[in-house]
């Protein structure tokens, strides 16, 4: 698999909830790649967690960290990178994104109400209506979504080594279709995990 990808770097879209943080995990693991999280880097990067970013400086705010990360992270290879939910809104993100192949994990919403209810991390959902909310977010969302390069339909019974296989065959599959190109040399990138040095494909 790794050889079919030539270095192309993957990017995990979706809504907040389906797990991409996990999952990329998992992908770069078998991989051999590095994994990245833009919300991970945005707050090593100013030392503040997101809801205290939302908090002080507004989503506005937010967004534009958001854009710069995926800006720094774009030009490197090997790379598995869970990014926002909201990263698809801003259109100049895709013009990073399609650095690399596009993977939208996409959660049933009520899926995605189990999972985060009681979650205090998510601060567009920290509002008694907050079911109204996600479900308004994901609405405006999904044609957004749909943009990627391959969709992995997740289950609650599915596990997030499941869910990563299934990423990965459906990857395999349009690489088929469509070959990538050789990519430049590997080069490093601060705050991004190693690759792990086992490769299990």
């Amino acid at each position: 698999m790794s050889d079919l990808l030539k270095g192309t770097s993957l990017y995990l879209i979706g809504m907040m909830g389906t797990g991409k943080t996990t999952v990329g995990k998992i992908i770069a693991k078998k991989l051999g790649y590095r994994f990245a999280d833009t919300d991970a880097l945005i707050e090593q990067a100013t030392q503040q967690t997101i809801p205290q970013i939302f908090d002080q400086d507004g989503e506005s705010a937010f967004r534009q960290l958001e854009t710069q990360v995926l800006s720094q992270v774009a030009p490197y290879t090997r790379l598995v990178v869970a990014t926002g939910g909201g990263i698809v809104t801003q259109p100049k993100n895709w013009s990073y994104l399609h650095h690399g192949i596009v993977i939208w994990l996409d959660v049933p919403l009520a899926l995605l109400q189990t999972r985060l209810q009681g979650d205090t991390q998510r601060p567009l959902l920290q509002r008694s209506d907050w079911i109204d909310q996600l479900q308004t977010l994901n609405q405006q969302r999904q044609k957004l979504y749909a943009q990627a390069d391959v969709r992995v339909a997740i289950s609650a019974q599915q596990s997030p080594t499941t869910v990563a296989d299934a990423a990965l065959i459906a990857v395999h599959q349009l690489i088929l279709e469509n070959p990538v190109p050789t990519t430049p040399p590997e080069i490093i990138i601060h705050g991004i995990e190693p690759p792990n040095t086992a490769n299990e494909n």
